[in-house]
């Protein structure tokens, strides 16, 4: 089962996020570029910002900080995954992991799938939504994976359901 992809992703809500369904964005191109520019800013370890120092390193040559990896994911979520007026937070995320390295060159791909959904009761005009996240490169190898959980808007109120009172 596939995310609804009929469900404009302004007019998505907590209702649209179905246990099961999923959904893959990309690609994402990792440039040595943007690398080197990320790492320079937020990371600068060798590892990421020094072709040549990095080609005796522990990888055998650049790699993109897991943080970067991260950054680009987080931008596929928000312009093709997370419901746009009606997310409302993020309390966090669980299990995050770096697989394997990011080169210069690769191809990502995100693919999501909804593990729960859980209507608030403290809340009921919101929901629970963890998603699997997992960041494939161009040889389908997981390169990065984590647990994100995401509160959105519930379409409906929680007396307009059928059988609420």
């Amino acid at each position: 089962m596939s995310i609804d992809a009929t469900v404009p992703i302004d007019d998505r809500h907590f209702e649209d996020y179905v246990q099961g369904s999923s959904a893959m964005f990309g690609p994402i191109a990792m440039t040595e570029e943007a690398i080197v520019a990320f790492a320079r800013q937020y990371d600068p370890q060798s590892i990421h910002i020094d072709p040549v120092g990095a080609a005796a390193g522990p990888f055998g040559g650049l790699i993109s900080s897991g943080w970067h990896t991260v950054c680009v994911v987080m931008r596929e979520l928000v312009q093709h995954y997370l419901a746009g007026p009606a997310s409302l937070a993020s309390p966090g995320v669980d299990e995050l992991r770096w697989m394997k390295p990011v080169r210069p060159g690769d191809m990502l791909r995100v693919r999501v799938t909804v593990v729960s959904t859980q209507r608030s009761r403290s809340k009921p005009d919101r929901g629970m939504v963890r998603t699997s996240i997992e960041t494939l490169n161009q040889r389908d190898e997981i390169v990065m994976s984590m647990i994100a959980m995401n509160l959105f808007r519930c379409r409906e109120r929680a007396g307009d359901r059928p059988g609420a009172h």
